[in-house]
């Protein structure tokens, strides 16, 4: 959830500097997947690839803390689906 936007540009610039900050961080694949045209909102997802469950895990809880931390946003809702091959 991103308060106080009052436009699209704004928008974008805040998901922006989330998933460059993540990707850069992490070396995950890091996109805004969903609600691209609605401003108070932005659906972010992201990949970590691992052959240990374990990194993978831990992988994914350092991300959802680092992007709590940044406080550019609010994260109100988190899916997190793994899948072993």
């Amino acid at each position: 959830m991103l308060h106080g936007v009052s436009s699209l540009k704004e928008k974008r610039h805040i998901v922006k500097k989330i998933v460059e900050r993540t990707k850069n961080r992490f070396n995950a694949s890091v996109a805004e997947v969903e609600k691209n045209d609605i401003k108070q909102s932005a659906v972010i997802g992201f990949t970590v690839l691992g052959n240990n469950s374990s990194f993978v895990n831990s992988t994914v809880d350092k991300i959802i803390d680092f992007v709590e931390g940044m406080c550019l946003a609010d994260i109100v809702e988190t899916e997190i689906e793994i899948i072993a091959v």
